[in-house]
């Protein structure tokens, strides 16, 4: 079997290639890496990982590198996730997750090829949520509240319209928050994790600057997030969708005692103090039984040892 990952040097993508090469040593794997772009989060992987340059916005890249690899199946994770980047480079969001997906699946068309296809889609394309809908069911609403949560539900329905109207075998997977090392510090989490450990090592005043900690989040381990990605693949019929989360939401607040229990560090919290905070669901909270059903999927790696891993591996950073 030949397996693509699209954005393989991303946080997802680099921990799906190590995932793949650990758990299935019979698959071939290629990464799809854009020019000039670092591949130094493939080391842990080895060598068994093939890259080819594409950028996904730029379709004769796409076209050449599926015309090399032919693919038996691909996961579709290149994208722009930044939320708040994305509120000031609205078209840059939309070209790479919207305009992106669509070159990859005009690529297959063109090519006559049909492998499975796992978009990566995101909670944040079902945006504001209303207490009668929690946990979220794949059938609620989307109401995104972002540039990047609009980009990402246009993914999402793309990938259903490819499906219904040209055979294309797509499954999405609407994912929630994650966790987990390398993860980038513009997520709150890994931001505040790079915080603490900088006021660790004396590297910046004792003062640790949150933001908005109100919003509940469902949490997911990045190595747990993998492990279902690959699940789905594997046993979903296409035109499918599932939620991928937790099943459970934290806020903000507690997000941070926990993170607080772990450093002897003394130092001051500091609320923001932007007079117009950008909009932010007040809580994604996954309803994950069609997973479930379908795979027996179910997390493994507990919250407080993710966030753990996390700050660890900014300890060895800083």
């Amino acid at each position: 079997m030949r397996v693509l990952v699209t954005g393989v040097c991303g946080f997802i993508g680099s921990h799906l290639s190590e995932y793949l090469t650990q758990a299935l040593p019979g698959v071939e794997i290629f990464g799809l890496v854009r020019p000039r772009a670092c591949s130094c989060t493939l080391k842990r992987a080895g060598d068994r990982i093939r890259t080819l340059e594409a950028d996904v916005r730029d379709q004769g890249s796409v076209l050449k590198a599926l015309r090399e690899v032919r693919p038996d199946r691909i996961f579709h994770l290149a994208g722009q996730s930044a939320i708040e980047f994305s509120f000031r480079a609205s078209a840059e969001t939309f070209s790479t997750n919207t305009l992106g997906t669509v070159h990859l699946l005009e690529a297959l068309l063109e090519l006559q090829l049909n492998p499975v296809v796992l978009i990566a889609s995101s909670a944040e394309a079902y945006g504001l949520t209303y207490a009668d809908e929690l946990p979220l069911k794949e059938t609620a609403t989307f109401r995104p509240l972002s540039p990047f949560g609009v980009s990402k539900a246009a993914q999402d329905l793309l990938g259903f319209q490819y499906y219904k109207a040209c055979g294309l075998k797509v499954i999405r997977a609407r994912i929630f928050n994650t966790l987990g090392p390398r993860q980038p510090v513009y997520y709150q989490v890994s931001n505040l994790a790079r915080q603490i450990v900088e006021i660790e090592k004396k590297k910046r005043e004792p003062v640790l600057r949150a933001g908005n900690l109100e919003n509940k989040k469902d949490y997911t381990d990045i190595r747990d997030l993998v492990r279902a990605l690959w699940l789905i693949s594997e046993k979903s019929e296409p035109g499918e969708v599932f939620n991928l989360g937790s099943g459970q939401a934290w806020s903000g607040n507690e997000i941070l005692k926990l993170m607080l229990g772990m450093t002897r560090a003394k130092l001051v919290l500091e609320s923001s103090d932007r007079k117009n905070p950008l909009p932010e669901p007040p809580i994604l909270l996954a309803d994950i039984s069609r997973l479930v059903r379908l795979t027996g999927w179910k997390p493994q790696i507990s919250l407080k040892q993710s966030i753990l891993d996390l700050i660890n591996y900014w300890r060895e950073q800083v």
